[in-house]
């Protein structure tokens, strides 16, 4: 799995209070690099770029640790051992600071979750694969996780409105199943923004308690919920069990094409 570049690295910190083992990195884990003091006679373009990167890395262990509402400019420029000075130079405020390490890892997911699909013809392997390879990142990534799921929510105003937005591409996941329901009524226009509401729900959940790490436990619950208003709720039931302890690995749970 390819981790999204937020400073090159991934996240550095584990979160705090999460239960269960922890897992081991996807990538190698390399420290982000801090410039030397004075004259370097590194290129201007690097220097920025660096320094770019290691505040939105600060940001997002600040955040994943004290909350954005709690996190300071402060903060944020010690965790990046740059001064205020800089860290203006880069970013307006703390917001737009947090709506760039936000994008990184929307992007990541939009690309991830699309992949996924493709490998797919029918529809409710491409639900599953889509939430299964969502899960599965934010579980490896607690920082990470909080900064996507949790922390718009709790943070409202622009920050909540973007992350609502950012929704779009589940929710086009899950529209292309209207066709497949049997009912005579057509499903409401609120279906697929319900339903992405209810995954959130669940998944911002587990992060308040604790259980980042384990979130893939939620994938059949997930499936199952997303399936139901399409195709009835006995066959989301088949389906979403395939995934459940026992029924075999959720790898084989569904064949690629």
């Amino acid at each position: 799995m390819v981790r999204p570049t937020v400073d090159g690295r991934g996240s550095k910190k584990r979160q705090q209070g999460s239960a269960g083992p922890k897992k081991k990195p996807a990538d190698p884990v390399v420290p982000s690099a801090r410039l030397p003091a004075g004259r370097h006679g590194l290129p201007h373009e690097f220097v920025v770029q660096n320094q770019r990167e290691r505040i939105i890395t600060a940001l997002v262990d600040t955040v994943a640790e004290h909350g954005f509402k709690e996190t300071t400019v402060a903060d944020i420029t010690k965790a990046a051992a740059v001064s205020r000075r800089t860290f203006y130079e880069h970013f307006a405020d703390k917001e737009e600071c947090f709506f760039a390490a936000y994008e990184m890892i929307a992007e990541h997911l939009r690309k991830s979750m699309g992949a996924a699909t493709e490998v797919f013809d029918e529809w409710p392997q491409k639900v599953r694969a889509a939430l299964a390879t969502m899960l599965r990142f934010l579980s490896a990534e607690p920082e990470l996780a909080r900064v996507y799921a949790f922390e718009p929510v709790a943070a409202g105003g622009e920050i909540s409105a973007r992350h609502r937005a950012s929704m779009q591409g589940l929710m086009k996941i899950l529209k292309a199943g209207r066709p497949a329901h049997p009912g005579e009524h057509p499903l409401p226009d609120v279906t697929e923004e319900t339903l992405v509401g209810g995954i959130f729900s669940l998944i911002i959940r587990e992060i308040i308690a604790g259980r980042t790490e384990q979130l893939e436990r939620l994938l059949p619950d997930l499936v199952e919920l997303t399936l139901t208003p399409y195709l009835g709720a006995e066959e989301a039931t088949r389906l979403a069990r395939r995934d459940k302890p026992g029924a075999g690995s959720s790898a084989a749970a569904a064949s690629p094409k």
